[in-house]
């Protein structure tokens, strides 16, 4: 068994002995990186392909690019995700724009690696979910893991990607364990993973959130009420044709999701399933739109739990 965060570290290993053109940035990651993701990479490639650069996003988002217009394939390391607001024009209009303004000449091909979401009490500006964000920026992929063997691939997919791929990584899943094949394989973008099948309703959800959902499917379960779950693996591009098929079979669609729920993607794929299957009675769940406590006590009251999956699919299910 492997843990989420040590099949990440695989993955890029296997990545960086495969691609001589693979190197990673950031800040501490000469030192294995804040959660030890990069840990022995060092030692093995040499201090060329994995820098350590000074405190500052904006210089290591732009040299990135910098460094894959010339054609290299960075990692670039954000450390924890709420640090990207400091890069974000580096980011926003530069990474995310300039192969469709240069008609396909200029190739952004990298990976902006951000630990995000909540994570130990670690308060308003080290435990935000602002996923939907980037999904609404075009010219980006969006990846959000939720098991090793899915971040494992999904990471190998992101660094042959030749479009810039933005990948949340979930650190409260760090320490989450199972198999991981020897050889990672790709795992094509935008392709749900069906955790369990079910008629009662359908749950959509990812990352860090994946294990309160299959809690809640279990309490629903006692009571004779099959879910049907699906991971959704990949913000954009995220596999439509999949959700609205469960939907439209169940007759019942909620999301869940650890962002807040106020303009978050879960409103996304309900307007989706909303428009390809009538009829489909709809609701989501997600925190309050407040910024995150560092009080444990209020943590935790404002963060979804499976309680309250299960009480919004109660509700849900009496419609």
């Amino acid at each position: 068994m492997t843990t989420l965060v040590e099949a990440l570290r695989l993955a890029a290993l296997q990545e960086m002995k495969r691609d001589p053109r693979v190197w990673v940035l950031g800040e501490d990651v000469a030192r294995g990186g804040l959660f030890g993701q990069y840990r022995g990479f060092l030692e093995k490639f040499g201090p060329d392909r994995v820098v350590s650069t000074p405190i500052s996003e904006a210089v290591i988002m732009g040299a990135g690019l910098g460094a894959a217009l010339v054609g290299t394939r960075p990692i670039i390391e954000m450390r924890i995700f709420d640090f990207v607001m400091c890069a974000m024009d580096e980011l926003v209009n530069q990474i995310a724009k300039i192969r469709y303004m240069f008609g396909g000449q200029a190739r952004p091909s990298l990976v902006v690696r951000m630990p995000h979401g909540l994570w130990r009490n670690s308060a308003a500006q080290h435990s935000q979910v602002l996923e939907a964000w980037f999904a609404h920026l075009p010219g980006v992929v969006v990846v959000a893991p939720s098991t090793p063997a899915d971040a494992a691939g999904l990471l190998v997919s992101a660094i042959r990607s030749d479009d810039p791929v933005l990948f949340f990584d979930p650190k409260n899943l760090f320490g989450v364990e199972g198999e991981v094949p020897e050889v990672i394989e790709p795992i094509p973008f935008g392709r749900v993973r069906r955790v369990q099948s079910g008629n009662g309703l359908t749950i959509v959800s990812w990352s860090a959130l994946m294990p309160a959902v299959q809690q809640a499917a279990a309490v629903l379960a006692s009571r004779g009420i099959g879910a049907e779950i699906l991971d959704l693996r990949c913000l954009w591009p995220w596999d439509q044709a999949a959700v609205v098929a469960s939907a439209r079979r169940t007759g019942r669609l909620l999301v869940a999701h650890e962002a807040v729920e106020v303009g978050g993607f879960g409103a996304e794929i309900i307007a989706c399933v909303a428009e390809h299957a009538p009829g489909v009675k709809l609701a989501r769940c997600g925190m309050p739109r407040v910024p995150l406590p560092f009080s444990p006590p209020l943590e935790e009251a404002i963060k979804v739990t499976p309680a309250k999956i299960v009480a919004a699919a109660d509700r849900l299910l009496a419609r």
